[in-house]
């Protein structure tokens, strides 16, 4: 069997981003190894959760290893790195922060891993992290230095399928124009979704893979639970009928560096096709 190495930013992205492909890849037999850049400790936790005197990074790890247990990881690491904050923030100049690190040495810190534990596949992010957090598009760049120094020859990036989303929003936001429920800003609010298109995820034409883990969403809503410093139990994505977290969280999408998906051929389906 194979190992598989997910590489994220800060606790709860694992679960939110490849919580249903970790499992899957569980399920099959194969390894699977979490590492997280920081500890989030820049996360804004939920009011009530911490004990007193408790820091949130404490509370972090706690949840990250509960959660990894629940979707099947055998082993989970963090670089030591610590949390940036958001683009623009003050903390995006802490000399410690991920994203000031520089790139050979926290790759190295990543490589040094992936040969340690024999890796054969690795996720990351997209080339803007997603949603241009510094600390996911700093993944991006540590994940593909790992991969070459450590000679992963399979490494995918995790993002949303932006053109599905977008189309959704569009549709939705029509509906709601038509029932009159924007009033006189129907089309400042439907202007402003098309000026979000280029701000995440990513073209439907650059996606390689969809990974179908609708088998495992429980498990990856369990995981999502286990944050609960950062995921409240009446957030809007814990508050959904079990249907439509489905639809919502069903399918994870991946772009494999170096391999390209002719226009309107299928998704690819497996990142461990071909591999024993």
């Amino acid at each position: 069997m194979a190992t598989l190495v997910t590489f994220h930013a800060h606790p709860d992205d694992e679960a939110i981003a490849t919580g249903g492909t970790m499992r899957l890849a569980a399920d099959a037999g194969h390894d699977v190894v979490l590492v997280t850049a920081t500890r989030g400790e820049c996360g804004e936790p939920v009011p009530g959760v911490l004990a007193e005197g408790e820091q949130l990074w404490e509370r972090r790890v706690t949840e990250t290893l509960a959660a990894a247990e629940i979707l099947g990881a055998k082993r989970v690491e963090f670089l030591g790195y610590r949390d940036s904050g958001m683009m623009g923030e003050p903390t995006n100049d802490d000399p410690a922060c991920f994203w000031r690190a520089d790139l050979d040495e926290a790759a190295e810190r990543l490589a040094a891993i992936l040969r340690e534990v024999g890796a054969d596949v690795l996720t990351i992010y997209d080339e803007h992290g997603g949603y241009g957090h510094p600390d996911h598009i700093k993944v991006h760049q540590v994940g593909r230095r790992a991969a070459e120094l450590a000679g992963i020859p399979r490494v995918f990036q995790a993002t949303m399928n932006r053109t599905r989303i977008m189309e959704s929003m569009r549709e939705r936001a029509q509906e709601m124009s038509d029932l009159g429920e924007f009033g006189d800003d129907a089309e400042k609010r439907l202007r402003r979704i098309e000026e979000s298109e280029n701000s995440f995820g990513s073209p439907e034409e650059e996606i390689t893979h969809a990974i179908d883990v609708a088998s495992v969403v429980d498990a990856k809503r369990a995981a999502m639970v286990a944050h609960r410093s950062q995921i409240a139990d009446d957030s809007f994505f814990l508050k959904m009928p079990p249907e439509m977290f489905t639809e919502a969280f069903g399918t994870e999408w991946f772009i494999e560096l170096g391999r390209r998906r002719e226009p309107g051929t299928p998704f690819w389906t497996d990142l461990f096709d071909g591999l024993s």
